[in-house]
């Protein structure tokens, strides 16, 4: 008779074999997607399949949210706009409180994204608005500037028939008319000279050294304001080279023998410099004095005005570089509209500072400055904004009306590349990008990654919202 024991190790053996016989599950086979509701934000499993239905490459791969958790759908728009009133309190939904001491409501009304700043948010970022109504303003009898030094660039302003002092800078200048027109001249180191009127929208340029001057004309009014933009951060406008500052600070007798005059001759120069100073309106179409060596062959203006914007769903956006004004080999420069609700779309500038001038409208931006830190910036008309290379930004209309404002780069110098305008679009990158490799780091559909655009969106619209506390 079979013992009993023997029969029970019969059976466990029997039982092994049938285990080991059988496959394991791969682990490969990834547990479902979550998907979060819009509604709730609470997580739902779906799989994604093809119209046969069999499984897509996306269940190939372990979604983002199998390790660790996914991001958050809830609104981060700003908590007040600029019809707001008040109070301005450091509150976004739970988190937050109200401010019981000091609080200036004129800044706090500019600036809701820095009271109660995204959740998005995070770490340290420097500021990086500067509006001009707090640069030191310097003001002469033919008008005004001011400065704001990051790249650095001067607001300034003449009154009809107004003259900025012959001169010459270290750096090269650029400049942008916001309203007016402006008469410049110079002369090039080869003694061919150049004259222009420049209106509203337009560019001139003018290469380190080079000597130029500045008149409003009479054409408007209120003669002319325009924006001046240096490459160099540290450069100053106050460090310019002025004409009768330096012969102030030469002899009279040194002077009498390189012009072959008389010292008398130079007996009204004046004892300090002008820099801006009243004259008398510049005629219309007033000619240059004919030089021996001609013109300069590259113009220092540019009629960017009359410069064709290409149209995007969200807005318009128009580029000036070396391309097409090709004496700027150091400046380039896009002007860009944003409607409401639209935004400049998520891009960066893979080697160059991009230094924003607003010029109408309401704006903001989250700048992503790698390593988790993320900070959010508000602008309005009339504020400066700077950008380090390779910050991952946006530019987002939070008005009701169009925002327009310039991006400007320190493209380079005459002896090194690259001279143009470059941005990085995320859409055209994801777009271009193998599906697989975009799956695996976002988890997102077949039909996601093609509605990522192959060519750059570069203002995309949008509708606008404001998180109201």
């Amino acid at each position: 008779m079979i013992r009993l024991s023997t029969c029970f190790i019969a059976v466990l053996l029997a039982l092994r074999s049938a285990a080991m016989s059988t496959p394991a599950p791969s682990k490969l086979v990834p547990a479902p997607h979550r998907r979060r509701t819009k509604a709730s934000g609470t997580a739902t499993s779906t799989f994604a399949s093809t119209g046969s239905g069999s499984s897509t490459s996306t269940e190939s791969v372990v979604p983002p949210s199998e390790s660790g958790p996914v991001i958050s759908l809830n609104p981060n728009n700003p908590v007040w706009d600029s019809s707001f009133t008040g109070p301005f309190d450091s509150i976004r939904g739970p988190l937050g409180a109200t401010i019981i001491g000091p609080n200036n409501p004129n800044i706090a009304q500019q600036n809701p994204d820095l009271l109660a700043p995204p959740t998005t948010d995070h770490g340290s970022v420097p500021n990086i608005k500067w509006p001009m109504s707090l640069s030191h303003n310097r003001l002469s009898t033919g008008g005004w500037a001011r400065e704001q030094n990051k790249m650095a660039g001067v607001n300034m302003r003449l009154k009809p028939g107004a003259i900025r002092e012959l001169h010459w800078h270290k750096t090269a200048e650029w400049a942008y008319v916001l309203k007016g027109t402006t008469q410049v001249t110079s002369v090039d180191q080869d003694g061919r000279n150049f004259i222009s009127t420049v209106g509203p929208g337009d560019l001139w340029y003018f290469p380190p050294g080079i000597p130029h001057s500045l008149q409003a004309t009479g054409d408007d009014p209120d003669g002319s304001e325009f924006l001046l933009v240096f490459p160099n951060g540290m450069f100053s406008e106050d460090s310019t080279f002025l004409l009768t500052d330096w012969l102030a600070h030469i002899p009279a007798e040194v002077l009498a023998k390189n012009f072959g005059l008389p010292a008398e001759a130079f007996k009204n120069a004046p004892e300090n410099e002008l820099y801006i100073f009243p004259a008398e309106v510049p005629a219309d179409n007033q000619p240059a004095p004919t030089s021996p060596f001609g013109t300069v062959p590259d113009p220092f203006a540019f009629a960017f005005s009359n410069v064709s914007a290409t149209q995007f769903s969200g807005g318009t956006a128009k580029i000036v570089d070396s391309s097409t004004f090709k004496i700027s080999v150091t400046i380039a420069a896009a002007e860009v509209t944003v409607e409401p609700g639209a935004m400049r779309e998520l891009h960066w500038h893979p080697t160059e500072d991009e230094w924003t001038f607003f010029l109408e409208g309401e704006g903001r931006i989250t700048l992503f400055a790698s390593q988790s830190n993320a900070r959010t910036f508000d602008f309005q008309a009339g504020d400066v904004g700077y950008i380090p290379a390779s910050n991952g930004h946006y530019v987002e209309n939070t008005g009701n009306t169009t925002l327009r404002f310039l991006e400007i780069f320190n493209s380079g110098t005459p002896s090194s590349a690259p001279d143009k305008f470059q941005d990085v679009s995320l859409s055209q990158w994801l777009a271009l990008t193998p599906p697989a490799v975009v799956k695996a780091h976002l988890g997102v559909s077949d039909d996601t990654i093609a509605h990522f655009s192959k060519t750059k969106p570069v203002v995309v619209g949008g509708s606008r919202n404001v998180t109201k506390v």
